[in-house]
């Protein structure tokens, strides 16, 4: 059983989504973990990690209004305001969403599915520098074999989901909601 634990820094834009399974998947090869755990843990009280599609980046856009809606800056419930009216709307964004994700390991990669990114996702209007925290535990790969575990990047796969969703017919379900292929949900 090995360990191995790396920290980087995202550079956030302001709220919103910024995938980063590349740098995750990247630090997953560099550990050699052929099978095990990803621990993916985000070192704020201001920001979140999720996993969600990343192919159609219209989904990024209604989670965000959506927590918007539900958790709105400058609610005068709040008493705590002490950086701004963004301040404890997004210390309750966070209560609501994640600040660790676990994710299995096979094959000396994060074993995600196809539609799935991982994302962090900052809950303040500023841009701010976000610490991220991957620590992988498992069986390791030989170091000879450590270069060769390799996938598609995510703009390689976000690009290949959203060909194949632009492929799938369009269908309506008995209430009437859009959705792809007879195989969705």
């Amino acid at each position: 059983m090995s360990v191995h634990r790396e920290s980087f820094t995202v550079e956030t834009p302001g709220r919103g989504t910024t995938e980063i399974s590349s740098q995750v998947q990247a630090i997953v090869a560099q550990a050699g973990i052929r099978e095990g755990l990803c621990t993916v843990f985000v070192h704020h009280t201001s920001a979140s990690l999720t996993i969600n599609e990343n192919a159609d980046p219209d989904v990024q856009v209604d989670l965000d209004a959506f927590l918007n809606r539900l958790v709105r800056d400058g609610d005068p419930l709040f008493v705590h305001r002490a950086e701004g009216p963004d301040d404890m709307p997004a210390h309750v964004r966070t209560a609501l969403t994640q600040t660790s994700l676990s994710i299995p390991v096979a094959g000396g990669r994060c074993d995600l599915g196809t539609w799935q990114g991982i994302f962090l996702w900052e809950h303040r209007q500023r841009p701010h520098q976000r610490r991220i925290t991957v620590c992988i535990t498992g069986d390791t790969l030989p170091p000879a074999n450590r270069s060769k575990v390799q996938g598609p990047s995510d703009k390689d796969r976000s690009t290949f989901c959203r060909k194949a969703l632009r492929s799938l017919p369009e269908e309506r379900n008995s209430f009437g909601c859009l959705r792809w292929g007879s195989g969705s949900p």
